[in-house]
Parts: C-alpha cells; structure tokens; sequence
C-alpha cells in the first residue's frame, strides 16, 4: 500500500510490524464523518427519497407483494455475486434450485456448479437475514451468522465461515507489499467493528440515505471477514433498508448498479480511504438508489402487465380458478413440479398436474424434463424479466 496515495485520508496510516517485513495498514474513522451540504446533494437527496418512496409506495399497493420478494432476492444474488466473479445468471440459478443442467431455450452461461452453489448461498443468507432481524437486532452477531451460510459449502468455506478474520487479509496484488489497500490489523479491526456496530444503533442529522453509504463504504473499510466481505456488505443494505422502514418489502437492490458500474464503484470506495471523497461516493450512491428504484418498478410493472395477460387468455379458455393461481404463484416460482404445485395449492397430484396441462397448453409454463414422472416446468418470460 503506497502512502503517497493516501493524500487527504479518512482514518490512520498504521505500521504492522518491523524492517522489511513491515507494511502498512488503514484505519478508517468512526462514522458519521463531515459532509458538506450542498443544493446539488441535496436535489440529489431528494430525487432518491422520492424515487425510493415511489417504489414503496407500489409495493404497498400490490394485492400480494411477498410474491414478487423471492424473484428479486434471486435476482439481486446473481448480480452480487457476479461482481465478485461468478457467472451464474438467473437461469442458471433457477436451473441449480431446480436441479436442472440449464433452462430450455435459455442460453447457458460459463458458470459451473460451484458458482451457483454460490448464488444460492446468498439467496439463503439473505432470506435468513431478513427472517432473523424480527427477533435479533442488525449486529455484529447478526452479521457473522449470516455470513456462515454464505460461506457454507463453497470455495470459501474453509475461510472461517461465520468467524471474523484472525489474520490480516488485504485488496489486490499478489502480496501484501503490492496490495492496493490493506484493512486493519485484527485487535484495531475489532475496535473498529464495535464503532460500527455503535453507529448502526445511534442517530444522527443525516438522512437515512446518506448514512447507508456512509455504513457501506466504512464496512467495506474494515474488511471483517476473509472473503465474502463485498456480499456481506451489500447484503447488509437490502437488511437496513427493511429495518429502518424505508421500503415495506426488500424490492431495492444496488447490486445491479454496482456491477454495471463496477471499477467506479471499487475506484470511489478506495477514494473515501485515499482522500476524503465523500461526497463523489454518496453523489454516486444516491445515483444507485435512484436508478435501481425506477429499474424495479419498472420490472414490478412489467410483471403485473404478464400476469394481467395471462389472466385473460387463462379466462378466455374458462379455466377453473386453481388454474389462475398457479398461473400468478409462478411469479415467486417460475419453476414448478406437479409436487410443489400440490403442495402449495393443497391440491392433490393429479389435480396439480392438469393445472400444470392447462398452463402448458396456454404456452404460459414449457416442460423441463422429458420423463413420464417428477416432470419439472417453468415460465420463461418471467425469467427473461428477471435478467
């Protein structure tokens, strides 16, 4: 880690130990830091706050929201996960949880098994995070029980899942001396997090928005964990976002504009480091929630415009009305077996499986598996909004 490019920072410079083997090491500030307020920041503010609640708004207004959760957690799994490398998309995704090779008619992508392993870890940190913070506050504790199940069962896992590191790790180069950045060393890391964690309980005079960049960036900073680190992070945002009621239902995630703008997002997080750039990163965070607000409604909207669709062909054809449930309940499970259909509808099997006909024949569901048993189905233009 250069010095030299640590001009303005936004914490200590720390030296780790001694002659040639010594490096250097950042410790950032306890937060809140000083902004600067500004009428372009805060129309920017504003536009998010408004963009924001427009997005709550609609989910509040939906006749039943929890069903549109599932697709978009999946969808924001594969985009954070992509930024840290795996090429799972969500076809590759549904096919894993389906235990299919690839979707019919859906281009596969380079991604292997153990990268949808990956995507569906997060899926179930996610889910259980958001199931969890009703009995147990966002918390260091928290924070480490969801990143176990991130890390379960993939290349990772032998990094200490659940565990906060017990050895200096840092950010590109192939060794600490060439490293671009190097978090703090372990005993400051710990100081470090018990200030995070203060912060994530207190208040303060800025807007909820602004301090969400302000905990992204300063988790980012401490690099708690060996890996997984970045999915954590951004996994924390869709969490606060729930917690602090500002969305009734986790539809935001900035996953998709981070990765879509992946080497400014890297660039702006070290500048906060490097030189106090904190207005050029919470400038380019309230962008994210900006875009990815009207990104979601749009996506939300496009559902609701299929499913009114399919609604009158399904009427047309004077389907029972089981029919046009299993034909909505395909949004939170475009891939469906006659038994889940069952099960969900409390059906018996061979019921499901004339619903599942009737789909079929309405080009609504196409078949997965060729066998005469356990056939699996799925809904493509609902995963082709889902991309």
């Amino acid at each position: 880690m250069n010095p030299g490019d640590f001009k303005k920072p936004s914490g200590d410079l720390l030296r780790v130990g001694q002659g040639q083997a010594a490096y250097l090491t950042f410790f950032p500030n306890p937060l809140p830091p000083k902004l600067s307020a500004d009428w372009e920041l805060t129309r920017q503010l504003s536009d998010a706050d408004r963009a924001l609640s427009e997005l709550g708004g609609l989910g509040r207004t939906l006749p039943n929201p929890s069903l549109l959760v599932a697709p978009f957690i999946r969808r924001e799994a594969v985009l954070s996960s992509r930024i840290e490398g795996t090429q799972s998309d969500i076809a590759d995704l549904y096919s894993y949880e389906a235990g299919q090779p690839t979707l019919p008619g859906m281009e596969k992508s380079a991604a292997g098994e153990a990268d949808a392993h990956e995507v569906f870890n997060y899926v179930s940190a996610l889910e259980y995070g958001l199931k969890r913070q009703a009995k147990l506050p966002i918390s260091l504790r928290l924070i480490c029980e969801i990143h176990a199940r991130l890390m379960s069962g993939v290349r990772g896992e032998h990094a200490a899942p659940g565990e906060f590191r017990t050895r200096q790790n840092w950010i590109g180069g192939a060794t600490i001396d060439s490293a671009v950045f190097v978090p703090p060393p372990v005993a400051e890391m710990m100081s470090a997090l018990n200030a995070f964690e203060t912060y994530l309980h207190s208040q303060d005079t800025y807007p909820p928005l602004i301090r969400l960049a302000f905990i992204h960036y300063h988790f980012e900073a401490i690099h708690p964990f060996v890996d997984g680190n970045g999915r954590i992070g951004r996994l924390l945002l869709s969490l606060l976002l729930v917690n602090w009621n500002l969305l009734p239902l986790p539809l935001l995630y900035l996953s998709g504009y981070f990765e879509s703008n992946r080497q400014t997002y890297y660039d702006l997080l070290l500048g906060v480091s490097q030189n106090a750039a904190w207005r050029e990163w919470v400038t380019f965070f309230l962008n994210g929630v900006i875009e990815q607000s009207k990104d979601a409604e749009k996506r939300i909207k496009r559902i609701q415009d299929l499913q009114s669709s399919w609604d009158r062909q399904l009427q047309k054809r004077r389907v029972p009305a089981l029919t046009l449930g299993a034909a909505r309940a395909l949004v939170e499970t475009p891939v469906i077996s006659g038994n889940l259909l069952a099960k969900r509808l409390n059906v018996s099997h061979q019921t499901a499986m004339k619903i599942l006909g009737r789909l079929e024949s309405a080009g609504i569901i196409k078949e997965l598996t060729e066998r005469k048993r356990d056939r699996q189905y799925f809904a493509p233009e609902i995963i082709k909004i889902l991309r």
